[in-house]
């Protein structure tokens, strides 16, 4: 599945740049097309001519090369590369990219890349760990970048813990799974939501979540992928729409009720993974309320969107979710009974590396007649995952 792909890969200064021969021998063998741009830092742990013997192209080092007599390298290589992966990515290189620093061939091509853009950080685990690296990281994923998050385990510093670059099979697995097409939704309409939704208390405070969103823009983003046409009625987050997706910007619960229901019309399946408020404040008051020794808030009950959906008389497969802190697959089972959906996924909020604002989650599929785990893993795969439960399903139930 990756004859023919364009593959661009940019090599920073970390001592993980050595796996990279490997990743670019495994990828010739899988008949694509590589071309690498390799840092000044990164020419102390690779050599050009190793690279271009592998690649079979020349390695790109320098902005300024006039060797190459072509002083628009970083727009032809980002026009010509069908996804650009940068690996190792040092902390360094990863600043520079969330801040839009451009002074060399690296990063002013990442700025003309429109393809998609992979992340494989490779650093030490104090440095992977820093808040600066992490606030880094959550804004190149706000802007669209995959990010490859490192292993965990021995470091050449003498160190143990996150940082260790993912193996070059890992890499391969990776690219390979971003040209992998599966067309198994096509002609298919989905409606998924997504994100937290804000309830007003007054102009300066709202009742809301946790909630990130990236679970259902990776739903989304992989329906897309898999042919669907996509509606995605999402919360308030940080996060870029996928492309191809229609997105409905909502705010609150009943906003969220009227945009799904305005987009029940042949929807085939509908993806309740918003964290919705189950509540919202009886009166809106339209000044500040000044700070009071005690204060009241009165709530009454949003509307129940899940539900609501699954009883239409024309009604689409229906799937939700069920974060729960504890009783997990009890509370899930009961929702899907009470609620009268096709399939529940479960997950434990309120656990280091899942949930929420995590990357990675872990979910628990139960239907009438199924119960399987998917175990922790990147939400971007997970969500194919999820995908695969749903048509598997879906067919099932013709």
């Amino acid at each position: 599945m990756l004859t023919h792909k364009h593959i661009l890969i940019g090599i920073t200064g970390g001592i993980a740049a050595y796996k990279i021969p490997l990743l670019v021998r495994l990828l010739r063998e899988q008949n694509a097309d590589v071309k690498i741009i390799l840092s000044q830092a990164a020419q102390s742990f690779v050599t050009p001519l190793t690279l271009e013997t592998l690649s079979q192209h020349p390695v790109h080092q320098s902005l300024f090369d006039i060797s190459t007599h072509d002083p628009m390298d970083h727009i032809h290589l980002a026009r010509w590369a069908d996804c650009f992966l940068i690996a190792p990515a040092t902390a360094h290189v990863i600043a520079k990219l969330a801040q839009g620093l451009a002074d060399d061939l690296l990063s002013t091509t990442y700025l003309a890349c429109r393809k998609p853009v992979l992340i494989a950080p490779a650093m030490n685990q104090l440095m992977w760990q820093h808040p600066t690296t992490q606030r880094n990281i959550v804004q190149l994923q706000a802007d669209g970048v995959q990010i490859l998050r490192p292993d965990s385990g021995d470091q050449a510093c003498g160190d143990q813990g996150p940082g260790r670059m993912q193996e070059p099979e890992h890499l391969l697995q990776t690219l390979s799974q971003l040209f992998h097409h599966n067309p198994d939704l096509n002609g298919k309409k989905v409606v998924i939501t997504a994100g937290p939704t804000q309830e007003a208390i007054d102009p300066v405070r709202f009742i809301s979540n946790y909630s990130s969103g990236k679970m259902g823009y990776a739903l989304a983003h992989a329906a897309k992928r898999r042919g669907a046409e996509v509606v995605l009625i999402s919360g308030p987050t940080h996060l870029s729409v996928p492309d191809g997706v229609q997105c409905v910007a909502v705010t609150t619960a009943q906003e969220m009720h009227t945009a799904v229901m305005a987009h029940m019309s042949h929807c085939d399946i509908f993806i309740a993974n918003a964290a919705v408020a189950d509540y919202r404040s009886e009166q809106i008051h339209f000044a500040k309320m000044q700070k009071q020794e005690h204060f009241n808030l009165s709530l009454i009950r949003n509307p129940d969107i899940l539900a609501n959906v699954a009883a239409l008389s024309k009604r689409p497969f229906v799937v939700g979710f069920a974060a729960e802190t504890d009783h997990v697959i009890e509370n899930a089972r009961n929702k899907l009974k009470r609620k009268n959906i096709d399939l529940i996924f479960a997950n434990q909020v309120g656990v280091e590396h899942s949930g929420f604002h995590s990357d990675d989650n872990a979910v628990t599929l139960i239907s009438k007649q199924t119960h399987l785990e998917l175990p922790r893993m990147p939400k971007t795969e997970l969500a194919e995952k999820i995908w695969d439960c749903i048509v598997m399903a879906v067919n099932s139930a013709k």
